[in-house]
């Protein structure tokens, strides 16, 4: 691998992550606001989009190898 390519893994890597922190908030909101449609399932969505906003942080958080 050259040099440049891992600029650009980790570009793609804190893009993604943002991507995943954004998609879960959009997904925490709609499942806060709407647990009386819902039901049981909120429950359910609002594991899922609090997983996948810790997954977004630490995809942030973390170097890739150099």
């Amino acid at each position: 691998m050259s040099e440049g390519d891992t600029f650009w893994v980790s570009l793609a890597e804190r893009l993604f992550g943002l991507l995943l922190i954004v998609i879960g908030a959009i997904m925490l909101y709609y499942t806060a606001t709407s647990t009386d449609t819902l039901g049981g399932f909120s429950v359910l969505f609002g594991a899922l989009s609090v997983i996948l906003v810790l997954l977004g942080i630490f995809l942030l958080l973390v170097k890739p190898p150099e």
